[in-house]
């Protein structure tokens, strides 16, 4: 049985979020606090077995290790559909010439060549990356946070809600970390002959527009972004706790490592779907006001319209998007499971279950 001090049970709250080990014999485990045997708390999945010095759950290397994890998972996976993002964004910008995805690659080839479908690769790396790491770090962060505000049964009860303003305060900041280098992206791909890249796009970029015009799109950034997050945490945990609690026949914690990696994947993928309807209009707003200088909301409204502003680019987006999800999940959990945590969302106890275990814990 093992013995933890009260600080380390305090560091393990919400208890009813994520699991003991999984070595344990029972969903409960006997502790022993101030001289009395209390216990512990119970789980609504298993984590794998961890080595003694392995990270402790919601520790500063637990938050570190998980900012790095979203570096991961959306730097590169943002960077290797550049070609995609690419074409979508022409798409938005002058759809008299990019009429269609096929045709869009098309004209790209032939006025840029092959090496056009990564133009604007490295601001896409370094903003996403940052974008990565304050989204998955600061999710978890809010998540817990809120948790703790809430209390046990609260939390419990409204779980999505949790998921939902974790994942908004979270994107509030990440957003701020990727504005410029998108501002940057959008202009370099959009406008053939402005720059190369970043090196010398970024120096004529605040040149034209001061280092303030970096940030003209942080409004529909938050626009775009924000629904997108906010769908794309709360549908992910809630997809993944109904594949295992409806479609794999055996507990999580019974589960091979490789078959939860492939259940955040799909579970990824199938939120991504949701985030890029959700999401597209703002999409649309924020490719429109980056390649124009001094364009307005308005002026975006105006030459779009209504219809445009849903639509326009969507099919792409939503094969993209998708995608992309599938493999930020499959990767961030991917990356928590290499260290020794344990992959995101699982299955929640009954509502009698999760009481008894409350009244367990007093």
């Amino acid at each position: 049985m093992a013995v933890v001090s009260e600080s380390s049970r305090r560091a393990l709250l919400p208890s009813f979020l994520y699991a003991a080990p999984a070595s344990s014999t029972s969903f409960a485990a006997a502790a022993a606090v101030g001289g009395r045997r209390v216990a512990a708390p119970s789980v609504w999945a298993n984590a794998p077995s961890e080595p003694a010095g392995r990270i402790e759950m919601y520790s500063p290397a637990f938050y570190t290790a998980c900012t790095a994890g979203g570096v991961a998972s959306c730097g590169v996976t943002h960077m290797a559909v550049t070609p995609l993002d690419l074409v979508k964004c022409n798409m938005q910008i002058d759809p008299a010439k990019y009429k269609s995805i096929s045709s869009g690659f098309g004209t790209l080839l032939k006025e840029q060549g092959a090496r056009g479908f990564f133009r604007g690769w490295v601001p896409t790396l370094l903003g996403y990356s940052a974008q990565g790491a304050c989204k998955f770090g600061f999710y978890e962060f809010f998540k817990k946070y809120y948790s703790d505000i809430a209390g046990p049964e609260y939390a419990a009860k409204y779980k999505t809600l949790i998921y939902l303003a974790g994942s908004a305060s979270a994107e509030v900041i990440a957003d701020v970390a990727l504005c410029p280098m998108e501002a940057v992206k959008v202009r370099v791909q959009t406008q053939p002959g402005f720059a190369r890249g970043l090196s010398d796009g970024l120096p004529k970029f605040v040149k034209a527009e001061g280092y303030a015009g970096l940030y003209k799109g942080i409004v529909p950034l938050w626009g775009r972004q924000i629904p997108y997050t906010m769908m794309k945490f709360a549908s992910f945990e809630t997809i993944v706790e109904m594949i295992y609690k409806y479609a794999i026949p055996a507990p999580k914690s019974e589960c091979s490592k490789p078959l939860q990696l492939g259940v955040s994947f799909a579970g990824g993928y199938i939120a991504g779907v949701f985030c890029a309807i959700v999401s597209h209009p703002a999409d649309n707003l924020v490719s429109f006001l980056n390649n124009a200088k001094g364009a307005t909301v308005g002026d975006a409204v105006k030459k779009l319209g209504v219809w445009g502003l849903f639509t326009r680019g969507l099919p792409l987006r939503i094969v993209m998007i998708g995608t992309l999800t599938g493999a930020q999940w499959g990767i961030y959990d991917a990356f928590k499971v290499m260290v020794g945590l344990p992959t995101t969302g699982g299955v929640a106890p009954t509502p009698a279950a999760g009481g008894e275990q409350l009244k367990a814990d007093a």
